[in-house]
C-alpha cells in the first residue's frame, strides 16, 4: 500500500526529570532529505536520529526538531572558585575597614558574586543517546502511521478514477468491434447509390476497408491502456519506494 509523503508526529517522554519532546514534519521530496534542529548540548545525538529515520523512512523531505530540559540531579556538579571567593572577601574586608562598617561576611552572600558558584552538568552521553532515540522511535512510527493512513485515502481515490477509466476502455473497446463491419455496408450502399447499375469492384473495395480498418484501429492503444493500469494498481499494492517507477511515467516531461 502506498504511504504519503507528507506527515507528522510528535513524542513527549521524561526520563528521571529529563524532558524530552520531538517533532518530525515529512513533505514531498524525491530523495531522502533530513534536517535536524537540536540543543546544541545534545549536538552528539544527530547522526543517531537520522539514522533511526532513513531505517524507517526512504523519502521526503523531514524537518526534525528536538527539544530538552534537564530539570534531573543526577549528573550535576556544583563547583566553588575559592581564589576567587577569598578575593571578594579581601576586598569586601578592605572596604569595610576604610569606610569604618562592620564587615561581617555571610558564606551565602559570597556565592551569590560573579564566577563564584557554578553548576556543571556532566550527563551519561550514552544514557541521553538511548533516551532520545527512544523518543525519535515513537516520533517516527506516528509520522509512518499517519502518511500511511493519508496514502490509503490517497490510493482509494486513485483506484475509483482508474477503475472508471478502465470502465471506459472496456466501452471503447466494445464500441470499436463492429466498427469495420458498419463501415463496408455503408460504403457499399453509398458506391451503389453511385454506380446505380454499375458492377462494385470488390479489390478496390476491399482496399479502402483496409486502410480505413487502419486508420481507425485502436486495439493497440487499448492494449497499452490495459498494461499501464495494470501496472499502476500493482504498484498500489507495493510496499517499495516507487521513485523509479515514478520516473518512467515521466519521462516524456523530461
Amino acid at each position: 500500500m502506498i504511504k504519503s509523503m507528507t506527515g507528522y508526529g510528535r513524542e513527549n517522554l521524561s526520563f528521571d526529570k529529563r524532558e524530552y519532546q520531538i517533532e518530525i514534519k515529512s513533505v514531498n521530496h524525491r530523495y531522502l532529505d533530513i534536517s535536524i534542529k537540536l540543543p546544541r548540548i545534545l549536538s552528539y545525538i544527530e547522526e543517531a536520529i537520522k539514522k533511526e529515520i532513513a531505517s524507517k523512512v526512504k523519502r521526503g523531505k523531514i524537518d526534525v526538531f528536538v527539544t530538552f530540559e534537564n530539570n534531573s540531579t543526577e549528573g550535576k556538579q556544583i563547583e566553588i572558585n575559592k581564589d576567587l571567593a577569598k578575593i571578594y572577601i579581601e576586598e569586601l574586608r578592605d572596604l569595610a575597614k576604610k569606610e569604618n562598617i562592620s564587615s561581617n561576611i555571610e558564606v551565602t552572600e559570597i556565592t551569590k558574586y560573579p564566577d563564584v558558584l557554578t553548576i556543571k552538568n556532566v550527563d551519561d552521553d550514552e544514557k541521553i543517546t538511548k533516551e532520545v532515540t527512544e523518543v525519535a522511535k515513537l516520533a517516527i512510527d506516528k509520522l509512518i502511521e499517519m502518511r500511511k493512513t493519508e496514502g490509503e485515502k490517497i490510493a482509494e481515490d486513485l483506484l475509483k478514477r482508474i477503475n472508471e477509466i478502465e470502465a471506459k476502455i472496456e466501452e471503447i473497446s466494445r464500441l470499436s468491434t463492429g466498427l469495420i463491419e458498419d463501415y463496408v455496408v455503408k460504403l457499399e450502399g453509398r458506391i451503389k447509390e453511385l454506380l446505380k447499375d454499375h458492377e462494385i469492384d470488390k479489390a478496390r473495395l476491399a482496399e479502402e476497408v483496409v486502410i480505413y480498418a487502419d486508420k481507425c484501429s485502436v486495439e493497440e492503444e487499448i492494449t497499452r491502456l490495459k498494461s499501464h493500469i495494470a501496472q499502476f494498481k500493482n504498484m498500489l499494492k507495493s510496499n517499495e519506494a516507487c521513485r523509479e517507477k515514478t520516473r518512467l511515467y515521466n519521462t516524456r516531461d523530461e
